[in-house]
């Protein structure tokens, strides 16, 4: 990776932090788990949603992914 950089996000309400992603230039979304409303959001904003990702550190899954090779379970997400 060619480096990383930390960013402070906006505070947590409904439509605001995949709004600020998108902004950020953020394609894509890796978690173990997402609500429907969410995901949506996300979408409507040009963001791939990938759920049911392994905990793991956010540099370890982004190359996973890169590579190929992320295995992405059941959406942890109950709601």
């Amino acid at each position: 990776m060619a480096g990383t950089t930390l960013l402070i996000p906006p505070p947590h309400e409904p439509g605001v932090l995949p709004r600020w992603l998108h902004e950020q230039g953020a394609t894509h979304i890796i978690a173990g788990g997402m609500g429907r409303r969410a995901q949506d959001l996300f979408a409507q904003n040009g963001i791939r949603v990938i759920v049911g990702a392994p905990a793991g550190a956010p540099e370890e899954l982004a190359a996973a992914y890169l590579a190929g090779t992320l295995v992405a379970g059941e959406n942890v997400c109950d709601h």
